[in-house]
């Protein structure tokens, strides 16, 4: 661990040198120091040690009646501290470049949490109506403009959709309007399937994950205020496997040709005045497990008993989320607060024993409310959050993945947060 951050430092120090000696060549570094403390209720569904929290845990009553995951939890962690480095250099083809590379210590899974891990790396060309980048940074369904601004660093999951993906991005600017199409791939953030989770899916589906939007903005125009709109879609395919195994003989393996599609959309507004910013979303989400988001998708049936070759139907999910905050430099205030729906299959399943591939395929609803405090001095804040979720457990599941019981859990996490940006 020592060694990797050693590595690390002399490699920043070093490209600060080479930013002095060539000419036309900057680097400029940013980030914080960030300590959370959080205690939750009972168990959560979450990511790296109970960080980055998705949901709680469903109730698991055992032979007395007693809920086991009815148990709180807590953790101390500083793995969201980060380090950004804005690189800026000479025109190239005509246009401004630019570059942004930035990393913290949230790692990739439990096993090696608090390495340092790449969050941004991209390069960006950009002329007087046109930006080409390239790179990794987030899914354009993470609207950089309009996302919640919670103290949690889960940013709303699974009511907003959460992932960075390599990519490349052209981006086209008329007055107020701009325009975005995205091609994009996956690695840290991708879909869950037959063999777990894995980029496999869309590696082999020969095709990238593409996005269209069109965003409006009249920020900046009349002071402090403006208004922020938009919205997008995007159509995905993933191929869930390349063969078969049919029969006790694993040599007895069948090439099949199989392929999941979804489609997805999403429109936002964000009002912004002097005193209060006021943020609403919407989505409609097919097989949008790699968002980290209720999803997943089904065996809809088998076409083919021979070589055991399926036909897929995705699970469907609608969300709303929306969000106020105040504008104040020294104290803030905000509320976030979001349902989720889950929409069952797009198709019904010749068995509602099929089986079911997905992140929390089983959850019917779920819903958040998370009111905030930030005080600021300096460079130093302070932010306390409280984050109510509730998930709707299903059982007994009928063709389209629809349960006929659901059973809820619902956890109260209180978090602390001390950030030191530079």
């Amino acid at each position: 661990m020592k060694r990797t951050i050693a590595i690390t430092l002399c490699l920043l120090w070093g490209l600060t040198l080479a930013a002095q000696e060539e000419s036309g060549f900057g680097i400029k570094f940013s980030g914080f120091v960030k300590n959370d403390f959080f205690i939750d209720s009972r168990q959560t569904v979450a990511a790296r040690n109970g960080h980055f929290l998705l949901w709680p845990s469903p109730v698991l009553l055992d032979p007395n009646g007693s809920d086991i995951n009815a148990q709180p939890t807590f953790n101390i962690l500083a793995i969201q501290s980060r380090l950004k480095g804005t690189i800026t250099g000479p025109d190239a083809f005509g246009a401004r470049t630019s570059g942004v590379i930035e990393g913290d210590f949230f790692a990739q899974a439990n096993d090696n949490i608090n390495l340092f891990r790449l969050r941004h790396a991209y390069t960006s060309l950009r002329w007087e109506h046109i930006e080409v980048l390239g790179g990794q940074t987030w899914n354009p369904l993470f609207v950089t403009s309009c996302f919640p601004g919670t103290v949690s660093f889960n940013t709303g999951t699974p009511l907003q959709s959460f992932a960075r993906n390599p990519q490349v991005r052209l981006s086209v600017f008329a007055g107020n309007w701009s325009f975005v199409i995205a091609a994009l791939s996956q690695l840290d953030y991708s879909n869950w399937g037959v063999d777990g989770q894995t980029c496999k899916y869309i590696r082999d589906s020969a095709t990238p994950d593409m996005h269209l939007q069109a965003h409006y903005s009249s920020s900046g125009e009349t002071g402090p205020g403006g208004v922020d709109i938009g919205g997008g879609i995007s159509y995905k395919t993933i191929v869930p496997r390349l063969s078969s195994v049919m029969g006790p003989d694993p040599e007895d393996v069948y090439k099949v040709e199989e392929i999941v599609a979804g489609f997805t959309a999403m429109g936002y507004s964000k009002i912004t005045t002097a005193p209060v910013t006021v943020k609403l979303q919407a989505r409609y989400g097919e097989n949008i497990s790699d968002l980290l988001s209720i999803s997943g998708f089904a065996v809809r049936e088998v076409t083919d008993p021979t070589s055991g070759e399926r036909l897929y139907t995705p699970l469907r999910n609608m969300t709303f989320w929306g969000e106020f905050h105040t504008n104040g430099t020294g104290f803030q205030m905000g509320l976030f607060g979001g349902y989720l729906s889950n929409l069952g299959t797009r198709e019904a399943m010749s068995d509602p024993g099929n089986p079911v591939y997905g992140l929390g395929a089983n959850i019917r609803y779920l819903y958040r409310i998370s009111p905030r405090v930030l005080f600021n001095s300096g460079k130093t804040r302070l932010a306390l959050e409280v984050e109510y979720t509730v998930a709707g457990y299903g059982e007994g599941f009928d063709e389209n993945y629809i349960p006929g019981r659901v059973n809820a859990a619902e956890n109260l996490r209180g978090l602390a947060a001390i950030y030191y940006f530079f």
